[in-house]
């Protein structure tokens, strides 16, 4: 499917282009124009306390090649440029095959805490390790219809301020779900042998968002002759900032998860998860790059990521929200590890072009221009020729200011 052109159509066009293309149905189609799609008593339901519903735009990106498959990947962000970013990447990386990634299988840690336990409890819960195993097992029958389960259980002591502490690692293999909710079940009904076992108090039950186990990892090789010698160069300078200054590396790594998040939320994943695990992940050892890249022999710039990506194809807000059913038909994962790589992808790419900008011509030329229209929006413009008019009189003057946007607005007034 040719997506040529995609983002100077008219929205209804672009729904006509997804739907020819068969990632969305018509009904589909009425859902993503319909602002009362996720109703009120569904929202109601969902979360305490609620008032209204928060619209975000939705937006794809088409042509993103991961591992020889091109997909059309939804996006949900309010932040003008990463879009844009992350097609430009795309578009630029097809000229080398696109991304090549891939995936751990999908083991989430749970963990139990039990305070002062008896002494020698380690001696004791390695002894009762079988019976503490079958145990959990009864808590992973749901999980394991679809090939997963508990796969391991460690102890390890600590010791802390407020006495000796006995920490239970279990390992489960939650398929294609985030897991959350599964490993906290079984965490919790293991909990009471556990504490026969060696006495104590439990306390907390609760799985780990620093998820080690489930890493998913992209890399590309964008020609030079492709992105220019001069983009090379102005990339691997900015990722040596971030490698060599925490500061700069906080915002590198954000750049990052502006393209992770976008799809997290679009495919109704848990963006909080994701985001706590990547940065988690970039802490350990010092905190770090979760990208690096580097020239190789030919003179192109290789970039690669690696970090954790907890993320499910079905469960939790998927079943619920239909905008996330949308996301998830039109990305068109297969499985939950799929799903992670095509995000590490989106991560690498966001990256990929925020470092060209920033290297090359500065965020105000690119980044601002996107804005253009929001600024114009806050000027008072309402209709689209207003709109237009203003964003084309501040491109003209460089500019992008509300104070500027305001100015021109009253001028094309009089």
């Amino acid at each position: 499917m040719d997506f040529s052109g995609f983002y100077k159509l008219p929205v209804k066009d672009r729904l006509a282009k997804l739907r020819e293309a068969g990632k969305i149905s018509a009904e589909d189609e009425k859902v993503l124009l319909d602002g009362d799609a996720l109703k009120m008593e569904v929202a109601d339901r969902m979360v305490e306390n609620v008032v209204g519903r928060f619209h975000l735009p939705f937006a794809v990106v088409p042509g993103f090649v991961v591992n020889g498959k091109e997909y059309v990947v939804p996006m949900v962000i309010e932040e003008p440029s990463v879009v844009a970013g992350s097609a430009n990447a795309a578009k630029s990386a097809r000229e080398s095959g696109g991304f090549t990634a891939d995936a751990d299988e999908p083991i989430m840690v749970g963990q139990l805490q039990i305070m002062n336990p008896k002494s020698g409890a380690l001696a004791k819960l390695e002894a009762a390790k079988g019976k503490i195993f079958a145990k959990g097992k009864e808590f992973a029958v749901g999980v394991e219809r679809y090939g997963g389960g508990l796969k391991e259980i460690r102890f390890r002591e600590v010791k802390t301020s407020r006495g000796k502490m006995v920490l239970v690692e279990f390992e489960v293999d939650v398929r294609d779900i985030m897991g959350a909710n599964t490993v906290n079940t079984i965490v919790e009904g293991t909990a009471p042998l556990v504490q026969e076992i060696i006495g104590g108090t439990v306390r907390l039950r609760i799985l780990s968002n620093l998820a080690v186990k489930r890493k998913a990892r992209a890399k590309c090789t964008w020609k030079k002759e492709v992105i220019g010698e001069a983009a090379v160069e102005g990339v691997l300078d900015g990722y040596e900032m971030a490698a060599n200054d925490v500061y700069r590396c906080s915002t590198h790594n954000k750049g990052i998860m502006n393209g992770i998040d976008a799809v997290a939320v679009a495919t109704g994943n848990d963006w909080r998860a994701v985001e706590a695990g990547a940065h988690s992940f970039a802490a350990l050892g010092g905190y770090h790059p979760l990208t690096t890249y580097w020239k190789d022999a030919d003179g192109n710039l290789v970039g690669e990521i690696e970090l954790p990506l907890a993320v499910g194809t079905v469960g939790g807000a998927i079943n619920i929200n239909p905008l996330a059913q949308i996301g998830q038909k039109i990305l068109g994962a297969k499985s939950a590890r799929e799903l992670s790589m095509v995000m590490a992808a989106v991560g690498l790419a966001q990256n990929f072009a925020a470092l060209r900008a920033l290297g090359m011509e500065g965020i105000s030329q690119g980044h601002m221009k996107l804005h253009a229209k929001n600024l114009a929006v806050i000027a008072g413009a309402s209709t689209t020729a207003e709109i237009d008019k203003v964003t084309e009189k501040m491109k003209e003057s460089g500019v992008y200011t509300v104070e500027n946007a305001k100015k021109i607005f009253e001028e094309l007034k009089k």
